[in-house]
């Protein structure tokens, strides 16, 4: 599962190094997937709608399975 999610925020990961950030899978675990914003992303103001909108939203479309998405 940990594969399947790498490769999604590996297609997500160009978007957010053109401003500045990167994201890192930290875990997967029950259908859930823990996550770390790092550089610009992580102080964003606008960060919890990348996550929600865009990163979480991507990941749940390609893999039914994961309930949510969570930063930590």
């Amino acid at each position: 599962m940990k594969e399947r999610v790498e490769e999604i925020l590996d297609k997500l990961r160009p978007m957010l190094m053109a401003d500045g950030g990167n994201i890192e899978l930290v875990d997967v675990k029950d259908g859930e997937v823990f996550v770390h914003l790092v550089g610009a992303c992580g102080m964003c103001p606008s960060s919890t709608m990348t996550l929600k909108m865009g990163v979480e939203r991507a990941i749940k479309e390609s893999i039914p399975e994961i309930t949510r998405v969570v930063q930590v």
